[in-house]
């Protein structure tokens, strides 16, 4: 069994982590670590989150910072669901030792330093283990991932949007001349557990944030290789993202060429899906799944496509899990489809 923790386990996504690590069967879920300041310490998870009840039975311990290299020589992985100010600290000390490293946070995604502070608000100062870190978009980067000591999990945004453009730009279907267009709605559970007015159940209607400045287009624009542009909303919903994505084509791409591109991208994938109606997020809330479905217009040359993912977890924690099955030589979707239907 592969010996595992999470640090961070309180939130949203740890605690969706937590449970599908518990379920996993090659995976031993043997600690849950917080802040040391965290109101949740000493806490059973179920407590906490309902759905760990009397399946979880860990209490949420405390982290000690002068320990970390103690918790890197004694787990086979740690995942880190934590502010990315804390996974950039501490993964000096976590690096280098037994454990693989699956980050769920921004702090070793974006590889330029300068874009890095200008979207994150810090200076990156680990230049040697962001050189090193491997970018965990698990349907497209497995050979990297496998030989990975540290993995940086995808934004929700990035994940549902590359999951859509990346077979068009690989086919070199996408028109340079013409940003792809990313129109992407996320459900209230994006913004955390932490109570704050703005992300209050009763006070969100649906509303765009973070216009032509979101962390994540540059996160999206790296992995993809041309510019984007990305607006994303709040939605009045716990959870899911549905990416309506509007790009204009090469002159003279087929259909065909559409489909083939898709069909041969997510060829035998469970966790893609490409669908024969436009997908809603009822199809993929709580699934590892995310849901693909697109129309062409020959006539203009534009294709809109729909992506669609449950935030929490293909967005974050099921794609960690992802990233770890294939570190440790296991399928991709090993623990992650059993008992759903595909």
């Amino acid at each position: 069994m592969i010996k595992t923790c999470i640090i961070g386990a309180s939130g949203y996504a740890g605690a969706d982590l937590a449970v599908l690590i518990q379920n996993h069967p090659e995976f031993e879920l043997a600690a849950l670590y917080v802040s040391a300041n965290s109101a949740d310490a000493g806490k059973n998870l179920g407590d906490i989150h309902p759905k760990c009840f009397n399946q979880i039975n860990l209490s949420l311990t405390p982290i000690d910072e002068s320990n970390l290299v103690c918790l890197a020589e004694t787990y086979d992985a740690i995942f880190l669901a934590t502010p990315h100010e804390a996974s950039h600290q501490w993964m000096p000390e976590l690096t280098g030792k037994k454990a693989k490293i699956f980050d769920l946070s921004g702090a070793f995604r974006i590889k330029d330093k300068q874009v890095f502070e200008q979207f994150y608000g810090f200076a990156h100062t680990a230049s040697d283990l962001l050189s090193k870190a491997v970018y965990g978009l698990a349907d497209w980067h497995q050979a990297q991932i496998k030989q990975a000591d540290l993995i940086a999990v995808p934004g929700c945004y990035p994940t549902a949007s590359l999951t859509a453009l990346k077979p068009l730009q690989n086919n070199q279907l996408l028109d340079a001349k013409h940003f792809p267009i990313i129109n992407a709605v996320s459900g209230v559970s994006g913004a955390g557990r932490k109570a704050a007015l703005g992300t209050s159940f009763t006070e969100v209607s649906l509303t765009a944030y973070g216009v032509l400045g979101h962390r994540h287009q540059p996160e999206i624009s790296e992995y993809l290789g041309a510019p984007v542009i990305f607006t994303p909303h709040l939605g009045n919903f716990k959870r899911g993202i549905l990416a309506t994505i509007t790009v204009k084509l090469q002159p003279g791409v087929s259909q065909q060429q559409i489909d083939q591109a898709y069909s041969q991208a997510y060829a035998n994938n469970p966790i893609v899906r490409i669908r024969n109606t436009w997908p809603k997020i009822d199809d993929v809330a709580s699934t590892p799944f995310c849901d693909l479905f697109w129309k062409y217009d020959a006539e203009t040359g534009y294709l809109v496509v729909t992506s669609a993912i449950d935030n929490l977890l293909k967005g974050a924690s099921s794609q960690a899990v992802q990233c770890a099955n294939l570190r440790f030589g296991f399928e991709a979707h090993l623990g992650l489809t059993n008992g759903l239907v595909n």
